[in-house]
């Protein structure tokens, strides 16, 4: 480990960033350039004291955790993620098996996403962040661990909790859906992958996966037009908007409604909800 190359490289780095790079306000009396070591660490989720320890080259070694939430708050590239977890003494991820490194460039686009459901999804359907609506219809999802922050993963072992988002009549589309978009990503990342790893556990645990598995459905599951169940709004006829990276590895939606129909309004009251949750999780 580092310490002062990893104390100057993070010092750089927040300097180089504005709150408006990062979907942050930047309220009165900043007599600094650059985030503060407050609001890196509020983004990153961990205390001030512990951010503020690895800059000031004290405290313990960060761990492989820790040290993705800091490249995701800081907007880091994958070249610059990688440099960060070698000063802190830990291998740089392999680039083909994670996938929870987010693109900056479309955190570009959900910091400016404020008033309508917004997250970004790997290609196994994890959920790797989310906006305030995004949580007010779907609940925080981006905290789960393992597979189980995959939502394909949880809509075939979990159906109770996961379905219930969707209307009835369209859970067997959605399961076809499901297992096709996996499909995709099986395809790109070859049986070996994580995607092979979650073919097998999913194959392995639930028939009705296994039964569709076996149809060999290929295509990506995000739909145009979709509707959508939250538990107090009821149901919220939305449009689906889809950005993916270059790559193909992580992909953007957002979720919208037409101007003055109910379900504007719905989505209009989503945001509240989610900006009220924020200040109570804060």
């Amino acid at each position: 480990m580092d310490r002062d190359a990893l104390a100057a490289f993070l010092l750089r780095r927040r300097a180089a960033l504005q709150p408006a790079d990062v979907g942050l306000s930047a309220g009165p009396r900043r007599r600094t350039a650059g985030l503060r070591r407050e609001e890196v660490a509020q983004l990153a989720a961990m205390s001030t004291d512990y951010y503020t320890r690895m800059e000031q080259r004290r405290g313990p070694q960060p761990s492989t955790q820790m040290l993705a939430s800091v490249a995701r708050a800081l907007r880091l590239t994958a070249d610059e993620r990688d440099y960060l977890y070698r000063v802190a003494g830990h291998d740089a991820p392999d680039r083909a098996a994670r996938t929870d490194h987010i693109a900056p460039g479309l955190l570009r686009v959900l910091d400016r996403l404020t008033d309508t459901p917004a997250l970004i999804l790997s290609a196994l359907g994890e959920t790797l962040v989310q906006n305030g609506p995004a949580r007010a219809l779907f609940g925080d999802t981006s905290r789960l661990t393992g597979f189980e922050r995959s939502n394909i993963y949880r809509w075939f072992l979990y159906p109770d909790q996961e379905r219930k988002r969707y209307p009835a009549h369209d859970h067997d589309r959605q399961s076809r859906a499901q297992v096709a978009s996996l499909r995709v990503a099986y395809g790109r990342l070859g049986a070996e992958s994580r995607a092979g790893e979650l073919v097998r556990e999913l194959s392995r645990r639930s028939p009705e996966f296994a039964r569709l598995w076996d149809e060999h459905e290929v295509r990506r599951r995000f739909d145009d037009h979709k509707v959508l169940v939250h538990p107090e709004l009821g149901e919220i006829e939305v449009d689906c908007q889809a950005l993916f990276t270059e790559d193909e590895s992580q992909v953007l939606l957002v979720l919208t409604a037409a101007p003055r129909t109910e379900a504007a309004s719905k989505l209009d009251l989503l945001a509240v909800l989610g900006t009220q949750r924020l200040v109570a999780e804060g």
